[in-house]
């Protein structure tokens, strides 16, 4: 039995033993700060270069990335036609079959019908662009400059410098290089784009279920919208490039510049589709030429396009994207803006259904919570 003498002695020994235990051993299993200017600092360095490393990964697969976002718009672009066919009683993988073989089946007359002329046409303007040039240096005003600063001489020499063999050689290296490239990123794209176009409902749904169940309603609603409206934006930008096109392509028959009508059409067509500055590009190309032929042509060219890009821009473009982005004027000239700076063309496309989306997804959601708060 304790008594409580032996308790007594108990409680003195215990005493007396932490007394004797050294400090050191009592203290370490004190739990290490990690609030120390030291430790701080070690893990802020340890996730910088972290990030540092991930930043220079993304850098380095950034060309795959642009293929990949640019098959993924393509798909979603042709989205609506599928669904469209699918309506229409066909199962999706043969309206998907459909489409790419309508597609390709375009662009495939587009190079046989067209790009002959518009090689002939081109080769024309080559030809031609020695007279043109003997006609600027004719002009009293070019003479001038040439008096002044040498233009003519400088430009001669440039072209006739040593250098030339080894810069034409590099340029033509190059250029084939280019043409390489050009042909495997559209290849890339083309089979990218049929995979991502049979395969978006799946990849639709695997999205919305990464969104909580309480609100994945919610999330399916949004982002079928958003596609819609990115669907609806490459399909109407289609449109006004075609019509920008075919407009261009009789009204130069009509001024007289049937020699190069459908190349400089093609032109214009290709140029339309890049948002805010690609139809003024175009223009500019055919008023050149215009005022290179005929100074009286270059000005029905310049009166022409200055009255059809306000009909554009006032009546096509409104009408046909007032289905898809509604977006006012300012955000779509500060969103091409910021995508041709950050990605160029591929930026530019992309930049007005991004802003919509953006747009989109503020009056929807960011919005009504700041009501509610």
């Amino acid at each position: 039995m304790t008594t409580p003498a032996t308790r007594a002695g108990r409680v003195t020994r215990s005493s007396r033993d932490r007394a004797e235990t050294p400090v050191a051993s009592r203290r370490k299993h004190t739990p290490l700060n990690r609030r120390t200017p030291f430790t701080i600092g070690f893990w802020a360095a340890i996730g910088a270069l972290l990030a540092y490393w991930l930043g220079g990964l993304l850098l380095s697969i950034g060309s795959i990335l642009i293929l990949i976002v640019v098959s993924l718009f393509l798909a979603i672009g042709l989205n609506p036609a599928v669904e469209w066919l699918g309506r229409r009683g066909l199962r999706r993988s043969l309206a998907v079959l459909v489409v790419v073989v309508a597609v390709l089946a375009a662009l495939a007359l587009f190079l046989v019908a067209l790009v002959p002329v518009i090689a002939d046409q081109v080769n024309l303007i080559v030809d031609n662009a020695p007279k043109w040039a003997k006609e600027l240096q004719s002009d009293r005003r070019i003479q001038r400059l040439d008096d002044r600063y040498h233009v003519i001489d400088q430009a001669q020499n440039a072209i006739t410098g040593k250098g030339v063999g080894s810069a034409v050689f590099g340029g033509v290296v190059g250029v084939g290089l280019k043409v390489l490239s050009f042909f495997a990123n559209t290849f890339i794209v083309v089979v990218l784009t049929l995979y991502f176009l049979a395969t978006l409902p799946k990849v639709k749904r695997a999205g919305y279920r990464l969104a909580p169940a309480s609100s994945r309603a919610r999330v399916t609603e949004l982002g079928d919208r958003i596609l819609q409206s990115v669907g609806a934006y490459v399909s109407g930008a289609f449109l006004v490039a075609m019509a920008a096109g075919l407009t261009s392509l009789v009204f130069l028959f009509v001024v007289g510049l049937g020699k190069y009508a459908v190349a400089l059409a093609a032109v214009v067509t290709l140029l339309d589709v890049i948002p805010m500055i690609g139809a003024t590009l175009g223009a500019v190309v055919v008023t050149a030429i215009g005022f290179a032929t005929d100074p009286k042509i270059g000005l029905y060219c310049l009166i022409f396009y200055v009255a059809y890009q306000q009909f554009e821009n006032y009546v096509i473009y409104p009408r046909v994207m007032s289905k898809s982005v509604n977006l006012p004027g300012s955000i779509i000239v500060i969103a091409a803006l910021v995508g041709a700076s950050l990605l160029g063309v591929v930026g530019a496309l992309l930049a007005i259904p991004t802003a919509a989306a953006i747009t989109l997804l503020v009056r929807e959601v960011v919005v009504p919570r700041q009501q509610i708060r």
